[in-house]
Formats: structure tokens, sequence, C-alpha cells
């Protein structure tokens, strides 16, 4: 379904569109336009305007792609619980994504951008902290003053311009559902100060698409009560990968001398 929103270019009420009928892939192909306005707050005119930004001509066309998509989806094998099924499609992600990735240009331009930022911050609040965190212990492996932002409040602005006055030419923001709006406003107060914004997010039609330079989508899982960001975590490694292949002898260098470090303090058991 992504697929048919890619390279066009959507209002912010037609983004929520586009985010609602990817949200509710497995019926979107049986909804009215009226269901459809509901289900994304907007109005009717609204979707009809919508379908047509995406070419068609009206809302049944755009629907009648939509089941066309759904008919040619594989169906569910017999016999498997919620748990299987949720954890399998991860592996439906895994798979998207791993084919997303047969063009590597938008994940080697990010790791340019973030590999030369010194201090590189990263944002991830609520939800999308421990992933900034994890990017956050390995990057600071390789790369010398990595600065993890995942807490909010009035302090969140002040180590953003910090960062900038330190030197930092772009940021990482992992932005993930319920999208906080913290973190949408601080990827907005970043690119005002003159970041380039790098954007790990479930999908190209989230609420920074439009916002960030480059945008890394990896879908989330949403079959259990709390989401899977197993696609988001991959990318993260991905991304972080590139941005040591960006600089491959400074990279050696700071391994070996974390290495060296681990090993005379006796950090790790084996």
């Amino acid at each position: 379904m992504l697929d048919l929103f890619q390279g066009a270019r959507l209002t912010p009420t037609q983004r929520r569109i586009a985010h609602c009928l990817v949200e509710h892939a497995a019926k979107a192909a049986y909804l009215s336009a009226a269901e459809v306005a509901e289900l994304a707050g907007v109005s009717q005119p609204s979707v009809t305007r919508f379908a047509m930004a995406l070419g068609y001509s009206g809302y049944p066309a755009l629907r009648r792609e939509l089941r066309a998509l759904s008919s040619d989806a594989p169906s569910e094998p017999a016999g498997q619980n919620t748990i299987q099924r949720a954890v399998l499609a991860e592996t439906e992600h895994l798979r998207r994504l791993a084919d997303d990735l047969h063009r590597l240009d938008d994940v080697r331009a990010a790791a340019a951008l973030l590999a030369a930022s010194r201090p590189l911050p990263v944002l991830g609040l609520r939800a999308a902290a421990p992933l900034a965190g994890y990017f956050g212990y390995f990057a600071s492996k390789v790369f010398p003053d990595v600065r993890v932002l995942d807490t909010g409040g009035t302090g969140l602005q002040d180590r953003l311009d910090q960062a900038r006055a330190a030197g930092a030419g772009a940021m990482l923001a992992i932005v993930l559902p319920r999208y906080p709006r913290e973190s949408v406003e601080a990827v907005r107060e970043a690119k005002a100060a003159g970041f380039a914004v790098v954007a790990i997010t479930d999908s190209a039609v989230s609420p920074i698409a439009d916002t960030a330079d480059v945008v890394l989508p990896a879908a989330v899982g949403t079959q259990l009560v709390f989401d899977l960001h197993t696609g988001p975590m991959a990318m993260a490694m991905v991304l972080l990968e590139a941005m040591c292949d960006a600089a491959p002898e400074a990279v050696q260098s700071r391994l070996e001398e974390f290495e060296a470090s681990a090993t005379r303090r006796n950090v790790f058991v084996v």
C-alpha cells in the first residue's frame, strides 16, 4: 500500500488519510469514503481530493486498487495462534525492509550526514527512547560525542541548542507511533536551528516525513497490545553500519581503543 503513496506530494491532511489507510490496512479496501473520513478525522471531500492527488478519478477508483492489492495478499496459514501470527508478521516486515534496502542511496546519504556531525544528537522520546539508547550505546563506541536525547520537557530545547553550539550539524530522530507531539516539535525546532535531520520512523507518511531531510521507514508490528519495533531496530543498526563504512579507518582505531580499555578494566566475561 505504501507504494501507492511514494513520490506523491501530500498535504498534512492527505498524509493523515494515508496514514489512516496504512494503519487500517486489513480493512481499508472495504471502507467507504465517509468511513475513511471518520477514521482519519477529516471531511469526506478531503478523502476524494486525496484519491485525486494520487492520480485516481476519485475514491472509488482508489478503493478498487486497494481491493486488488488485498486480493493479491497471501492468506494466513491455518492453526496459528495470535502470538505466532504477530511474530510471523515481523518476519514479513523484515522481508519488506530487506527488499527496500536493495538501493542504499538514502541510507548512505543519512550516514554521511550523521557521521560528519560532532557532536551527534540522537532524539528518541517515549516508546522510541529505548531504541535511541540502543543506537547511542553502540554509536558511542566509534563516534566521539554521541548525545542521546531521551527525555522531554523544557530542557530538551536547551540540549539541542547546546549541541548546535558545540558544532553539531545533523541529528538522528527516531519517531514512532503514537508520535509524541514533543518529538515532532523538536524535529521542527532542530530544522529551524540549522540541523540536517535524519528520521527513522514507521512509514513514509509519518508526521515528520516532510520535515526530515532523509526518511528511513521501517514498519512496526501492531498485532499485540504494544507495538513491536523489530523493523526500526534493524534499520537503526543498518544505518550505524553505513556510518562506520563512511569512515572505516577512524572507526577501526576507535574500536581498538575501546577493546584495549575494556580488556584492561575487565569489563566483559568473554
